[in-house]
């Protein structure tokens, strides 16, 4: 039986046959392939640990005191806010947040915290959804916070840092 043709007038190559022989070649040169992804990012792990939370110098005793500017500034968890949005009402949004602010000038800070948080609920409170999408909203709403706590703490708070925002 003759191969077929094409229109051209070339013969067309027959349809290739399985072989065993060649899928577990393929197989394997996929799982060296993945194995060695997989190590690699393993290894980043590794080389590039976590940086460790803003501390203050008498958290820590008998450590010396990092020469930067920042060695009295401390991180405090906000309690995680849960209400609904503005526009619409039936869309809520959860946000755990932290604030940074100067030991040496703040006595109480549990007090300026409750006092944030209370202002970030209200604040949620008053903005929609289509104010929170994209990069660029999340950062207007982020920046909103940081003004709010720090005229709020009448300046003693220098960030807001936002931790989580889930908007179901």
């Amino acid at each position: 039986m003759p191969a077929p043709t094409t229109p051209a007038g070339e013969t067309a190559a027959a349809p290739a046959k399985f072989s065993l022989k060649t899928a577990i070649v393929e197989w394997s040169v996929v799982s060296l392939i993945a194995a060695g992804v997989g190590a690699m990012l393993a290894t980043l792990d590794k080389v590039a640990p976590a940086s460790p939370p803003i501390a203050s110098a008498a958290s820590t005793p008998g450590a010396a005191a990092p020469a930067c500017a920042t060695s009295t500034a401390n991180l405090m968890d906000l309690p995680p806010i849960v209400t609904n949005l503005n526009s619409p009402p039936d869309v809520w949004v959860r946000v755990e947040a932290s604030i940074v602010f100067d030991a040496k000038t703040t006595p109480h800070p549990e007090i300026i915290a409750a006092e944030i948080a209370t202002d970030e609920l209200a604040y949620l409170r008053t903005i929609s959804l289509a104010q929170l999408q994209g990069p660029i909203g999340l950062e207007n709403i982020r920046q909103d916070l940081t003004d709010r706590a720090v005229t709020r703490s009448g300046g003693k708070v220098s960030e807001f840092v936002l931790r989580t925002m889930v908007v179901q």
